[in-house]
């Protein structure tokens, strides 16, 4: 399915027709999406649609999963990052959290944020960077000097988040943020990445919490087996059927995403799982 065309002039993520193989198996099979600069765009699809494959290919950490671009092409700000080394895609302003927070044990809070900032655009502003950071999660503060693997669930997703903003990222991929994590803690995840895309960094995000993902973005793509099966404004896919009956089991006439669905927004859409 053809992507939705960005603004005239966007210079913000662009993928088109791409092709991921993890040697034999084809994950992604002509896959383009958009996310204009300055937006809040999801990807949603059961478990084994590629969703994770897609960021992997973006962030250029393919490779470490024996996964390979087979086609297509893949440009942020106008420049190509298909083939791109893993460090060079985040020195160019592009950074992912990756499922499971995959935070440093053994080391500490405050370590773990000094590795974000390594190999960062404008090294100079690591310690402004930090002071902003802190001041989305202040726990991280309290917590400056204990072993991340101590922390809670949460905190660790906070610091998973935080570390990747210690690169000062013009775009972040976020991977299942609020994954196993308790209604309240997801829902301060929720609002600190309002507060990130509202300062100026685009967000892809692949979220489970199908009502809560079309609540933070504005546009929306469905991946079913490696393929875009729909996509469009996340107001018009709430209210259409296809969405609302096999994400959020709701049945009924068309409108807003009821309450009652962000509790059970992980419902996956199993038959159309790889």
């Amino acid at each position: 399915m053809e992507a939705t065309a960005p603004p005239p002039g966007d210079a913000g993520l662009a993928v088109s027709e791409l092709v991921v193989n993890y040697g034999p198996v084809r994950a992604l099979r002509g896959v383009s999406l958009r996310v204009p600069s300055g937006s809040i765009v999801a990807v949603l699809g059961a478990n084994g649609a590629g969703k994770t494959t897609l960021l992997r290919a973006i962030s250029g950490t393919l490779r470490f999963h024996r996964g390979a671009v087979g086609g297509g092409t893949i440009t942020w700000a106008g420049a190509r990052l298909s083939g791109v080394p893993a460090p060079a895609v985040v020195a160019r302003g592009v950074t992912q959290v990756p499922e499971g927070r995959r935070v440093f044990a053994r080391m500490t809070v405050e370590e773990n944020l000094r590795a974000g900032a390594l190999g960062a655009r404008g090294g100079k502003a690591a310690a402004r960077t930090r002071e902003e950071v802190l001041g989305l999660f202040p726990v991280l503060a309290e917590r400056a000097r204990q072993r991340a693997g101590l922390l809670s669930g949460g905190e660790q997703q906070m610091l998973a988040i935080g570390r990747a903003l210690m690169a000062r990222p013009a775009l972040l991929l976020l991977d299942e943020p609020t994954l196993g994590l308790a209604p309240l803690v997801a829902a301060r995840i929720a609002e600190t990445v309002k507060e990130i895309n509202a300062r100026g960094t685009s967000v892809l995000l692949i979220e489970q919490n199908v009502a809560l993902a079309l609540s933070l973005a504005s546009h929306a793509y469905v991946l079913a087996v490696g393929e875009v099966v729909l996509d469009g404004p996340t107001a018009e896919l709430a209210a259409g059927d296809e969405v609302r009956r096999r994400y959020l089991g709701v049945a009924g006439p068309p409108g807003e995403v009821p309450a009652e669905a962000t509790a059970r927004g992980r419902r996956t859409l199993t038959r159309w799982s790889s």
